[in-house]
């Protein structure tokens, strides 16, 4: 199906719609801007695609056939729709409007972003979010997100991005478990203690906890729960069950009200590579989506700021 055949489609159904309407195909014509004569090849063409009559045509007036009436209706029901959709369409190159969807790390998005959004819908009452929580790698243009934040180092070069901050790591422990089991200076003793590891993270996979800014450095480690979401590991370790490895966002409150404990090590920890807000490459974003770039960028301002 041709591109053209599809735009003369259309300009047929709007020339029948017209002459229907305004009684002659040359009222018809002038309205569209076209001659007469296309106006009448225009209904010649769609007369002989569908094998019936659809108006009865003489030098004084036009009138509709049976088959005229029911594609009458039906043509004024698709053309409405589709000067509609245009409209909204145009509307997005102008307003901050239409249904903005971005997906956020799970536990990242309940702490973080969910709260922004009640003052970002106050600035910007024309945009519906709809809100995708998941720690599973999304793919922005297949899965057809306008917007993706990602927790880590960048891979996928076809997109743009910003990066909002930091997110560096912690190894935690509750004070109980310490003190049952003791607190580990050295990485290697990590090995001997029970470690909650997270599936879903390349700094945790394979019975290994990777060290040093590289993650050169890696340490066996075993342990007797995994679970690919950070607010499982979190609970975990608060009632003592073991060691956790985890971003700061998730450990923050619980290492302020100290329930956890942060261990200091003898490496550092894997630096995951920032947050960043993802977007297609377009030249012309739509105004929702820039407005939520910039509103983002806006509340994590610092670009060295720790989340």
């Amino acid at each position: 199906m041709s591109v053209r055949w599809v735009l003369d489609r259309f300009t047929s159904m709007r020339v029948f719609e017209q002459a229907a309407t305004r009684g002659s195909l040359s009222a018809a014509a002038r309205h569209l801007g076209i001659s007469p004569t296309m106006a009448t090849k225009h209904i010649d063409a769609l007369e002989a695609r569908f094998g019936v009559k659809l108006l009865h045509r003489t030098t004084r007036q036009l009138t509709l056939t049976d088959a005229g009436s029911e594609y009458l209706q039906a043509c004024q029901r698709i053309l409405q729709e589709l000067d509609e959709a245009e409209s909204e369409i145009q509307a997005q190159r102008h307003d901050a409007v239409g249904r903005l969807r971005m997906n956020v790390p799970l536990s990242f998005g309940t702490r973080f972003i969910a709260p922004l959004l009640p003052n970002f819908s106050r600035r910007y009452p024309l945009i519906e979010i709809e809100l995708g929580l998941s720690d599973q790698q999304q793919n922005l243009l297949q899965d057809r997100w306008d917007l993706i934040i990602r927790i880590g180092h960048l891979v996928d070069s076809s997109l743009k991005a910003r990066r909002l901050g930091n997110c560096p790591m912690k190894v935690c422990a509750s004070p109980d478990y310490l003190q049952k089991h003791g607190i580990p200076r050295r990485v290697e003793e990590l090995s001997g203690h029970n470690c909650l590891s997270y599936t879903l993270s390349p700094l945790q996979g394979n019975g290994s906890w990777l060290f040093g800014v590289g993650g050169e450095i890696k340490v066996p480690v075993k342990g007797n729960l995994q679970a690919d979401n950070g607010d499982a590991l979190l609970a975990a370790a608060i009632h003592g069950q073991g060691v956790i490895y985890q971003p700061n966002f998730i450990v923050s409150d619980a290492l302020a009200n100290q329930s956890l404990v942060a261990l200091e090590l003898d490496h550092p920890l894997v630096d995951l590579g920032g947050l960043h807000v993802l977007f297609a490459p377009d030249r012309r974003l739509p105004l929702k989506v820039r407005a939520m770039i910039d509103y983002l960028v806006e509340v994590f301002s610092d670009t060295n700021h720790d989340v």
